[in-house]
């Protein structure tokens, strides 16, 4: 499903975000992408839909190269979701977000519109879906932000920070969520036991390179291993 070799990425200012980084991930994998704060783990992600392009290395999606003439390609099977999900809403209506994505690649309204329905009941949002984004909940919002991917059917969801601003209820129900994606899904978060109840793998990152891969609850259970990376047990673990 993804394929990275060698991936290098400096920015303009001389940081080097990524230094050499392979990665396979298979179709259907759930992944949580861990790491202290600046350690390329954004930069990661960012790739598998070309809003970075690759300065060395490759980067596959479904056989699909990372370059500027393919990320049309790549956008229709890479979803992001972004940490703010204000950055992901800004039509009058929360409908018309939803069926931006799909009526941009061409869709029929009606048939944009009855994906929309399906995946917003899905969610639970369906009832909100006259009212302005702006007017939601931060609960409501993510979720809503959700949707907008979802009704694209991408291969893989990509989730930046996701539980940040979720009360405990919203979380558990993002969990379930995460659950019974049937896409391949990768999760970039500092909540460690959001990661270790959503995710069967986890890569760690620092310093722009890999320095730790494995089953999510031998690494996250790991408190010298994590320490080292600047992280900490999960809550759950922690004495």
């Amino acid at each position: 499903m993804i394929k990275i070799e060698n991936l290098c990425y400096t920015y303009p200012d001389g940081t080097k975000a990524l230094r050499g980084i392979s990665l396979e991930v298979p179709a259907g994998a759930s992944i949580g992408v861990i790491g202290a704060n600046g350690a390329g783990k954004s930069t990661l992600v960012n790739h598998l839909n070309a809003f970075h392009l690759p300065q060395a290395g490759r980067v596959l999606v479904n056989g699909i190269e990372s370059s500027k003439a393919n990320a049309e390609k790549l956008r229709k099977e890479v979803g992001l979701v972004f940490q703010n999900s204000e950055d992901q809403l800004f039509m009058p209506r929360l409908i018309d977000d939803v069926i931006f994505g799909p009526m941009n690649l061409g869709v029929p309204r009606d048939d944009a519109m009855r994906d929309a329905e399906r995946v917003m009941r899905e969610l639970d949002i369906w009832s909100l879906r006259l009212k302005p984004p702006f007017n939601l909940s931060q609960g409501q919002k993510r979720f809503a932000a959700f949707a907008t991917i979802l009704v694209m059917k991408p291969s893989v969801i990509v989730v930046d920070e996701p539980t940040s601003d979720l009360d405990p209820r919203n979380r558990r129900k993002l969990i379930s969520l995460m659950r019974n994606l049937k896409s391949t899904s990768i999760i970039v978060s500092h909540d460690l036991d959001f990661v270790w109840d959503t995710c069967e793998r986890v890569v760690m990152i620092s310093e722009g390179c890999i320095t730790g891969d494995g089953p999510a609850e031998k690494i996250l259970s790991d408190r010298t291993f994590l320490e080292s990376n600047g992280l900490e047990l999960p809550i759950r673990l922690q004495r």
